[in-house]
């Protein structure tokens, strides 16, 4: 309501101090409203209520007069929480006949505010709908809309118009509002639609890759149905990439998985990372991370004795799947272009056991290089399927600027 408020008066301001034409207007009123509009200016409500009240004691006031008085008194009373005369009066100047047709949106609007704050919502949801007949689509009026429909407890018709709006702006080849894409989430989740809800914070990680958006998708992602266990890696180097993951189980849960996923190399500058935020090597917990620290030393020292001899039997093999393995392992190593050039052999090869994951591999081989990233970009968004590596693909794609 506060929010509601404060846009209210914004807009009343902004909408109508300078209606004042003191040309247009009896003269005995217009030097009264000319004080009127100074006084609103400087936020003087109460002198303002008081200059329109000598205006309005005018005799022989024009229509125009009238409909003047009334929109000033209008701005004077709002800003004076005064809504039910604010409302009253606004009203009277529209209906007046004087109002110009480009402002009635506007002013519609506003009665529809006043309305608001004095928790009249159907007279607000009313003028509202009037404002977005006159062809107001302003980012307050959705704003209102929202709100109004959210106190009555409709949330099946905030996300109908969220969506609505956000495939507007998709489609115009425009970035939606965040507060849209926020209103959507929020009626998703009040109405069980889980799917929706993660669709939707997925949106809000491509369009805003906050570090808050991106901890709340990864935080959800895993619950999507069909998600693989198999990204479960993805999630936590991610999560450790964009400053989501801290603490010393987040460091050790990622260097074991690392490990078990064969990847010594990427274990080991995870288990570094960590020593040097000293997280890792202190407390009840030291003497563990240490075992840990020696044993991706050893492995690593294992890798680099053996990964040639494993990539020339893996050029021999039938399928492709262990040249993406080894590929994927040169690439955690910092070998990009070896690395690359052994999955896309791998691909080429065919036969895999996890074609959409493969490529999946390749694009974040790509986007770690750091050479081309257009084309890393190709890559990931060409991957496929419902095991949730496309989501994840995508993700690789939407926080590779806050790595």
């Amino acid at each position: 309501m506060k929010t509601l408020r404060l846009l209210a008066a914004a807009m009343f301001a902004a909408g109508f101090l300078g209606a004042v034409h003191a040309e247009s207007l009896t003269p005995a009123v217009a030097v009264p409203l000319k004080a009127a509009g100074d006084d609103l200016r400087a936020q003087k409500a109460s002198q303002a209520l008081a200059e329109v009240r000598k205006a309005d004691a005018v005799s022989g006031k024009t229509a125009y007069d009238t409909f003047m008085i009334n929109r000033m008194r209008g701005a004077a009373a709002n800003m004076a929480h005064d809504y039910s005369t604010a409302a009253n009066s606004l009203e009277a100047a529209f209906n007046s006949g004087k109002m110009g047709e480009g402002e009635k949106g506007q002013v519609a609007e506003s009665i529809a505010f006043a309305y608001s704050q004095m928790q009249a919502n159907a007279k607000a949801k009313e003028w509202a709908g009037k404002a977005a007949a006159l062809g107001n689509n302003s980012a307050s009026l959705r704003q209102l809309q929202a709100y109004l429909q959210g106190a009555s407890g409709d949330y099946a018709a905030i996300a109908r118009d969220s969506a609505a709006a956000i495939q507007s702006a998709e489609q115009a080849g425009r970035r939606p509002g965040e507060d849209d894409l926020l209103r959507l989430a929020d009626a998703y989740r009040r109405t069980g639609n889980k799917a929706g809800d993660l669709q939707v914070k997925e949106k809000l990680v491509t369009y805003y890759p906050t570090k808050q958006y991106v901890g709340i998708y990864l935080s959800d992602i895993q619950g999507k149905s069909g998600f693989s266990s198999r990204y479960s890696i993805d999630v936590l180097r991610l999560r450790l990439a964009t400053g989501n993951a801290a603490s010393a189980k987040d460091f050790m849960e990622l260097a074991q998985l690392l490990l078990q996923a064969g990847l010594p190399s990427e274990a080991k500058a995870v288990v570094d990372k960590g020593y040097a935020a000293n997280v890792l090597g202190s407390g009840a917990e030291a003497a563990r991370q240490q075992r840990l620290r020696d044993l991706t030393n050893k492995n690593v020292a294992e890798e680099k004795a053996s990964i040639a001899k494993r990539a020339a039997e893996a050029l021999t093999t039938k399928d492709g799947n262990d040249l993406v393995t080894i590929g994927v392992e040169y690439a955690s190593m910092g070998e990009y272009d070896k690395g690359i050039d052994l999955i896309q052999q791998g691909i080429a090869k065919d036969k895999l056991k996890y074609p959409e994951e493969a490529k999946l591999r390749l694009g974040v081989a790509m986007l770690q290089s750091g050479k081309n990233k257009a084309a890393a970009t190709k890559a990931l968004r060409a991957v496929q399927g419902t095991d949730g590596g496309p989501e994840v693909a995508r993700l690789y794609i939407a926080t590779s600027s806050m790595q």
